[in-house]
């Protein structure tokens, strides 16, 4: 470790979680206690129910509120209701029960995940019995590369014609499971990590693709509340309705919709939820919404039946921020604003320090943008493992570089070898435009092909700590 790490803070750009002060501590502290010193039975007649094993499809109070909160934020064209939603312990937990209901590692193709991904569900799947089967599908600028996708399950059907795996052999049948061919794993909007929105014309043709190789689209749907303008004199810095209709709102009524005629009706989307974004990762508490069928067979997981739905005494605390409005009035006047105070902070870094080094950014024209991360692309011949590495060991800053969002066992070589992902999320706001400074200072010194970042100012223990001087 040289001089300069040594006198630099750290400034962690990697880390995906919301700094510590943008959680609704107040707020869901109220809620606990208005959950906690009610003397009136639940809708079963129970005194504390949300003490007790809860019902399979979760706690009946917060189905009925996020039912009535998306169809608000999404509009879509039929309300939703309560019966197409079932209560989770997040969307991470809840794709593993996804799996186990609707995939049979003997049956099931493949999983085709959208490249760059978030590399943390890699584990779930391979957990799940398809190491070894899962498969990149690269993103274009409308979000997949649908052409790709299209010819590859065709090919691996046609490969599956020799190995004759005709029917599901590992999972017992249920009236309220279907196991499907395959599966198809994205986030649409303000994707972790590229950033991208999926176009709806990339949506309807994803679906039309599911449905013409049995496949279900799990789509993780846990950004589309953090949403901003992109301009950075926009006239207001929240917006209270969703850009895009989801990709399960897209299979509900495209070409006839999930339960049209002669369909088996549990639909080829799900939505997975969780208020870990917008209320606190520690909460563990989300929701799926799929078809009515869909959403009941996932509540009939075999630690769902036995354990009572997930999150319980949560998901009663989550159902009364909702229902005072305390949860929206905290994502509308506290999240999108300052996370969109901190991407544009960070994007006019970037503009300054690093798009005149050659670096780019995806889909630069958006009206709206959101999420917690800013995706790059360096100029050749740098390497992102290289930069991360140096930026570490230099600079002492942590970025993202683009080999950690590789599908397992299935990258596309040197697809992302010159990206990097950086998030504004967690660190604190006034160190986001200092560590795009640091970073746009050692891509200047790697392409003059300086090895040492150390300067005589350095060395003489001056900190550069300006804009001017970083970059």
């Amino acid at each position: 470790m040289n001089g300069s790490s040594i006198r630099k803070p750290l400034i962690n750009l990697l880390r995906g979680w919301p700094n510590p002060s943008l959680l609704p501590v107040s707020r869901i502290k109220a809620a606990s206690e208005a959950v906690l010193s009610t003397t009136k039975p639940s809708f079963q007649g129970l005194l504390y129910d949300f003490l007790l094993y809860g019902p399979d499809p979760g706690y009946e109070p917060l189905r009925r509120q996020i039912a009535l909160w998306l169809s608000k934020f999404y509009s879509p064209k039929y309300t939703i209701n309560s019966e197409r939603i079932c209560i989770t312990g997040g969307a991470s937990q809840n794709l593993a029960c996804i799996l186990q209901v609707f995939s049979d590692p003997n049956y099931t193709r493949n999983v085709w995940m959208i490249c760059p991904t978030y590399f943390m569900a890699c584990p779930i799947f391979e957990d799940s019995g398809f190491h070894g089967r899962l498969r990149s599908v690269p993103e274009d600028n409308e979000g997949v590369d649908i052409d790709f996708l299209r010819k590859e399950m065709r090919k691996s059907e046609e490969e599956e014609q020799v190995k004759r795996r005709d029917l599901p052999r590992l999972k017992p049948p249920r009236p309220w499971r279907r196991i499907y061919r395959h599966v198809i794993y994205a986030v649409p909007t303000f994707a972790n990590p590229s950033s991208k929105t999926m176009s709806l014309a990339r949506r309807e043709q994803l679906v039309e693709v599911a449905r013409e190789y049995d496949a279900l689209i799990v789509t993780d749907d846990v950004y589309d509340q953090l949403q901003w303008p992109a301009a950075t004199k926009a006239s207001r810095s929240s917006l209270e309705t969703a850009v895009l209709p989801r990709i399960v709102d897209v299979d509900r009524t495209f070409n006839g919709g999930a339960e049209r005629t002669g369909s088996h009706g549990f639909g080829n989307a799900v939505s997975n939820g969780s208020f870990s974004k917008i209320a606190g990762p520690g909460c563990r508490t989300g929701w799926a919404e799929g078809t009515e069928k869909f959403a009941y067979g996932l509540s009939q997981t075999g630690t769902s039946k036995s354990g009572g739905a997930p999150s319980q005494l949560v998901a009663a605390f989550m159902s009364e921020l909702l229902e005072s409005g305390d949860l929206q009035h905290h994502i509308n006047h506290i999240l999108q604003p300052t996370y969109a105070r901190r991407y544009h902070n960070m994007i006019t870094a970037i503009e300054q320090c690093l798009l005149p080094l050659g670096v780019t950014l995806p889909q630069p024209d958006r009206d709206v943008v959101g999420g917690y991360f800013i995706w790059l692309s360096l100029p050749a011949p740098l390497k992102a493992d290289e930069v991360a590495t140096r930026a570490k060991e230099e600079e002492n800053l942590i970025i993202g570089q683009g080999s950690l969002f590789a599908v397992h066992g299935d990258q596309i070589a040197g697809a992302l070898e010159r990206d990097i992902r950086l998030c504004f999320s967690w660190e604190e706001e006034n160190s986001l435009a200092e560590g795009i400074a640091r970073l746009g200072k050692l891509i200047h010194e790697m392409q003059d092909g300086v090895r040492s970042p150390a300067t005589a100012d350095l060395s003489r223990g001056k900190t550069l700590n300006t804009m001017k001087d970083l970059c």
